[in-house]
């Protein structure tokens, strides 16, 4: 008796490169690494603070490292990818109703962005004085 084998195409590694909406998609997700790193980031950057003067300013000369700083500047890069992919799903993830009458989304999306401004400037006024 012969065993029943089902036929399934290969998949090339790189199939998500083809067409740009799996391309976003798969580079939100990479995201959520750079994500981590930042938290992981803070976490040691009050670690430091916490610890005294001295491990502070070693944090600090650590952190100044060209290669620190180039995987900061991608991270925040993808960090930003993943906040406007984000924000511009968020209509189809949740219906926002006022008055009985769904909010349409390119306004949930700018009230999104209109927020996010209205946080980081207080955050800006509040680290800057």
């Amino acid at each position: 008796m012969t065993e029943l084998r089902l036929y399934r195409r290969p998949v090339p590694t790189w199939w998500w490169i083809r067409k740009r909406s799996y391309f976003v998609f798969v580079m939100r997700e990479l995201s959520s690494i750079f994500i981590a790193w930042f938290v992981v980031y803070l976490l040691l950057l009050v670690y430091a603070v916490g610890r005294g003067e001295a491990a502070y300013q070693r944090f600090l000369d650590w952190a100044s490292s060209p290669w620190v700083t180039v995987l900061n500047v991608v991270a925040l890069l993808f960090v930003l990818l993943h906040t406007v992919t984000w924000f511009t799903l968020t209509p189809q993830a949740m219906a926002v109703r006022v008055g009985g009458r769904r909010v349409p989304a390119g306004q949930i999306i700018v009230g999104q962005f209109v927020g996010l401004a209205l946080v980081s400037g207080f955050v800006f006024w509040l680290v800057t004085g």
